[in-house]
């Protein structure tokens, strides 16, 4: 999952690129940095905690053999302090191509290629979780990219009873709606891990099957302002989260957030 303890997410992507040598394996890559601030947060921090900032780095690259994707998310939870009131979160995904590393066209019908796309999870206390699995890029009409992840999902960073393995499916989409003398950008993604991994974790919370839709809507300010496109962009971000990490919503303990962040993120 992706963006915050345990979160590919995916990845959303940067739509912009520094291009490495013509002999290098490196054909392109791009940084970023996102500082958001939104209410009605979940889980994290307690009851205190539901306001909360995030400053994330992202990095993107395309290379000979396919593409990556990384991010480290550091949190804070206003009204808390030390250790309590702060987490972290990152992950590192990969992916394969298999148009690129055989020469050959996997090219059919909306399918651009095909890929294998692999992602480590990594957050606060140990817990991590290892996905593997098919994904394919989409030629979609409207979209400036679309993809589809489908991974075997593997938690970790239990004692003792290790949880058993779950399926996850994880779209990523974005796409430029011109606007005026600039543009907006809708990006985002969806985990969706359909079925519950049968074992508790370290925390004695079940692994449960759970939904996360995490949409982006950017206005390109650079470009507004002649300082650049796709360099800076000020937005929101909305996040819709079912049994959030997996832990069952119930009485008392609410896991299923509804929550909204303003954004700024810079482009380098």
């Amino acid at each position: 999952m992706k963006r915050t303890l345990p979160c590919f997410t995916l990845a959303t992507g940067l739509l912009f690129s520094g291009y490495g040598m013509a002999d290098s394996p490196l054909l392109w890559h791009g940084n970023s940095l996102t500082y958001l601030n939104g209410t009605d947060f979940q889980v994290d921090g307690g009851q205190k905690g539901k306001t909360q900032q995030t400053v994330t780095f992202e990095h993107v690259s395309g290379w000979r053999w396919g593409d990556l994707f990384m991010f480290v998310d550091h949190k804070w939870f206003n009204g808390l302090s030390g250790s309590e009131g702060r987490t972290y979160y990152g992950e590192f995904s990969p992916r394969l191509s298999l148009g690129k590393v055989t020469g050959k066209s996997f090219a059919f019908g909306p399918v651009k290629d095909v890929l294998i796309s692999a992602t480590y999870e990594r957050g606060k206390d140990g817990n991590q979780s290892y996905l593997l699995g098919p994904a394919v890029d989409l030629n979609v009409p409207g979209f400036d990219r679309l993809a589809i992840n489908t991974y075997y999902r593997k938690p970790d960073g239990t004692y003792g009873n290790k949880p058993s393995g779950q399926w996850q499916i994880t779209p990523t989409w974005a796409m430029t709606i011109p606007v005026g003398k600039s543009d907006i950008l809708f990006d985002g993604y969806i985990d969706w891990v359909v079925n519950d991994a049968g074992s508790k974790n370290k925390t004695g919370n079940y692994m449960n099957r759970n939904l996360h839709f995490n949409p982006q809507i950017k206005y390109d300010l650079g470009k507004a302002l002649n300082y650049g496109a796709k360099k800076l962009y000020v937005g929101v971000e909305y996040s819709y989260w079912e049994n959030k990490y997996g832990i069952e919503d119930r009485s008392g303990f609410d896991t299923n957030q509804n929550s909204t962040s303003l954004l700024i993120k810079a482009h380098f």
